[in-house]
């Protein structure tokens, strides 16, 4: 009997030795989920914080600047601000020939380009080669603030940020700071260290075979090289010359003062339309012909630099 009490008694404190390890347990669990969502709100509002200053506050260095001098030795070692390139000092040229190579749609999308992920979504699920989706938001995105790795999470992660950044900075400052921290070559980080770099020149003499030149190498810059160029690169600053055109009518830029093009025939269908780098140009939807251009483009008429015009808002 008195051992029969006695394990009844050992059961009942091994009972009341769990409750109390159940109870530490869920009171341990409870405080570190309030701390782990307190940690993750003030993690949310300083992200915040930096994104919304990073509207006016030019950045020094980015994540990937920090890999690159954590993994290379023997690198020149340099402040992106101090070779920093205002928007409004960043010739048009170079603005254009990035948008050509590397996100012709970006002054339409709210920083991701849905379509595209769609398009290289299906091709992975058929096995072919993924084009890349990223945009030139994204881009910013995951050059300032994440790691290289490529999986799920990172992208997920690099289009919620896409979409903030976009919504918070608007396209002008996207593309500043995407020009200025954009890598041109091994260790060379920027427009204004670029173009001083390849070409001798600051940014704003840039031409616009050089701007071309220097986008052509944006998917790999350590591989390419705009400086001297291979034929693959010749050929890609060809086809981003030639998308220059289609989106902006690279010939109108060209003139530093503003110009009124009119056919020689009197028609009531022409428009008007106001950039920062033309003051309203009044063009007519036939016989127009600008230095030597013509609208009549026989090669790619649906693509011509005229049509780009009308169809598109200008916006640099």
């Amino acid at each position: 009997m008195d051992y029969i009490d006695f394990e009844h008694s050992k059961n009942e404190e091994q009972k009341t030795d769990l409750k109390e390890i159940a109870s530490k347990t869920w009171v341990y669990t409870k405080k570190t989920i309030k701390w782990a969502s307190v940690s993750l709100v003030g993690l949310a509002v300083i992200s915040f914080l930096i994104l919304f200053s990073l509207k006016w506050v030019n950045p020094s260095f980015t994540a990937f600047t920090l890999q690159e001098d954590w993994e290379e030795i023997g690198v020149e070692r340099y402040s992106l601000k101090e070779r920093w390139v205002e928007y409004e000092d960043i010739p048009q040229n170079i603005k254009w020939a990035v948008v050509a190579s590397e996100d012709q749609k970006f002054w339409e999308h709210p920083g991701i380009d849905l379509v595209a992920i769609a398009e290289a979504y299906q091709e992975m699920e058929k096995g072919e080669r993924v084009r890349g989706a990223s945009t030139i938001t994204q881009q910013v995105a995951k050059n300032l603030f994440l790691s290289s790795d490529k999986n799920f999470v990172r992208k997920g992660v690099e289009a919620g940020l896409a979409l903030t950044i976009d919504a918070l900075w608007g396209k002008e400052r996207v593309l500043e700071i995407y020009l200025n921290i954009a890598e041109f070559g091994p260790g060379v980080y920027g427009i204004g260290k670029a173009s001083d770099h390849f070409f001798d020149k600051e940014a704003e003499f840039l031409k616009d075979d050089e701007s071309a030149r220097m986008a052509a190498v944006l998917p790999n810059p350590k591989r390419m090289r705009v400086e001297p160029a291979s034929p693959y690169v010749k050929e890609r600053k060809d086809w981003i010359l030639k998308n220059m055109m289609n989106l902006s009518g690279i010939a109108y830029y060209n003139y530093p003062e503003p110009e009124v093009v009119q056919d020689s025939v009197q028609s009531d269908s022409s428009f008007t339309f106001d950039a920062p780098f033309i003051n309203r140009i009044q063009i007519s939807q036939v016989g127009l012909s600008l230095s030597g251009i013509s609208s009549d483009r026989t090669e790619n008429p649906d693509s011509s630099a005229t049509d780009s015009v009308k169809n598109r808002e200008f916006r640099f």
